[in-house]
C-alpha cells in the first residue's frame, strides 16, 4: 500500500521489479521527475525516494528525462532507459547507468550534476542487429520493412511493392489528414533529409501526390494533376486541433511548371528543439540538381502531438479514384 504525498503530485507510468530481497515500483512525475518505491513485500508498505527532479537534460533545448524503466544487461549492469521531449522530433530515448547503494536504493550516475550527454557504451553480448533508420529503399520486396508506418489502416487493394511502391488513390478528399494509404517514416535528428523518386505518369485528373512533413501542423511538396496539366506545388497551412480534427487543409504557397512525369521531391528539416525548427522543400527533374520551392516551414512543437514529425509519401484523389503513382526510391539521410 502507498499513498502519494500531495507535495509530489501526480505519479504515473509504474513499472514493477524485484532485486534481491526488495520489490521496487518505478514511477514518473510528468514531465520532470522520477521516483522509486521500495518494500520487502509486493503488497507494501512502500518507502519512496526521489530519483530525479528537474535534472539537466542531455539534449540542448529538450525536456527532462523521465518515463521509461530499468533494464539489466547480461553482465548484471543496470541502466535507466528514459526519454526526453524533444519537439518537433518527438520523444527520443536516452540511457544512463544506474548505481545501487549498499542499502539497496538506485541512483543515476550523473555527469556534472546532470544526465550525461555521453556514457560508455553498455557491454551487451548479442547477435541481433537493428537496421539504421537512415538509408535507401527501392521497394524491391513485396512487403514493407518495419521502418514504414501507414497513417491509417491501409486499403491493401490499393498498393503493392516489388517493382517500386505503387500507390493507387484510395480516398477522394481534399484533406491529406483523411487520405488513406499515406506511407510514413519517422523523422531523424538533429537534421535529416528525405528524397523520393516518383513516377507520376499514371496520375488522373484531380490527383495529388507528393512528400509531406506530417503532424498537427503540416506542409508538402508534390504534383497536382488538373485536366491535362500537371504542376509542382508547395502547400502549407495544413492543421489539426488537439482532438485530431482538421482545421486547415492547406493553401498553395508556391508552384512551378515541370515537363515530364518523372520527378524527385525533397524535404529537409531541422528538428533541434528551440526557436529554429525550419524545413525546406525542393524538387528536381534529373535527381541531381534541386530547386527550392516555397517559403521555409516552421515545424510545430505542441506537446499534444508528442509522436513528432514524420516524412510522408501520399497519393489521393480530389475527384475520383483510378489514378496511381510509383515510388521508385526513398532516401533518408542525416549529415
Amino acid at each position: 500500500m502507498f499513498s502519494t504525498p500531495s507535495s509530489v503530485g501526480t505519479l504515473e507510468g509504474s513499472r514493477f521489479y524485484k532485486r534481491g530481497g526488495y520489490y521496487y515500483i518505478w514511477v514518473t512525475k510528468p514531465a520532470n521527475g522520477q521516483y522509486v518505491l521500495r518494500s520487502t513485500s509486493p503488497w507494501g508498505p512502500y518507502e519512496m525516494r526521489q530519483v530525479l527532479l528537474n535534472m539537466p537534460t542531455p539534449v540542448s533545448g529538450a525536456g527532462i528525462p523521465h518515463q521509461g524503466g530499468l533494464v539489466q544487461t547480461q553482465n548484471g549492469d543496470w541502466y535507466y532507459a528514459a526519454f526526453v521531449d524533444a519537439y518537433p522530433g518527438g520523444r527520443i530515448p536516452v540511457l544512463a547507468p544506474i548505481s545501487w547503494s549498499g542499502d539497496g536504493w538506485p541512483s543515476i550516475q550523473t555527469v556534472g550534476g546532470g544526465w550525461g550527454a555521453t556514457y560508455p557504451a553498455p557491454n551487451i553480448q548479442t547477435a541481433k542487429t537493428v537496421k539504421p533508420m537512415t538509408g535507401s529503399d527501392s521497394f524491391t520486396a513485396t512487403t514493407l520493412g518495419p521502418q514504414w508506418e501507414w497513417n491509417h489502416n491501409p486499403d491493401n487493394t490499393k498498393w503493392s511493392s516489388g517493382n517500386g511502391l505503387r500507390l493507387q488513390t484510395a480516398t477522394v478528399t481534399n484533406d491529406l489528414y483523411n487520405a488513406r494509404n499515406t506511407l510514413t517514416r519517422r523523422i531523424q535528428g538533429p537534421t535529416s533529409t528525405a528524397t523520393v523518386e516518383l513516377d507520376a505518369s499514371a496520375m488522373a485528373d484531380g490527383d495529388r501526390t507528393g512528400l509531406a512533413l506530417l503532424r498537427d501542423s503540416s506542409a508538402w511538396i508534390g504534383l497536382q494533376r488538373d485536366g491535362s496539366s500537371t504542376r509542382i506545388t508547395m502547400v502549407n497551412g495544413l492543421t489539426m486541433d488537439s482532438n485530431w480534427n482538421t482545421t486547415g487543409t492547406g493553401t498553395e504557397a508556391a508552384g512551378a511548371t515541370v515537363s515530364g512525369s518523372h520527378v524527385w521531391l525533397r524535404a529537409t528539416a531541422d528538428i533541434r528543439p528551440g526557436s529554429g525548427r525550419q524545413a525546406r522543400f525542393s524538387y528536381s527533374t534529373d535527381g541531381t540538381n534541386f530547386t527550392t520551392l516555397g517559403p521555409a516551414f516552421t515545424l510545430g512543437n505542441a506537446w499534444q502531438f508528442f509522436m513528432g514529425y514524420r516524412f510522408a509519401v501520399f497519393n489521393y484523389a480530389t475527384r475520383s479514384l483510378g489514378g496511381a503513382v510509383t515510388v521508385r526510391r526513398f532516401d533518408l539521410t542525416t549529415p
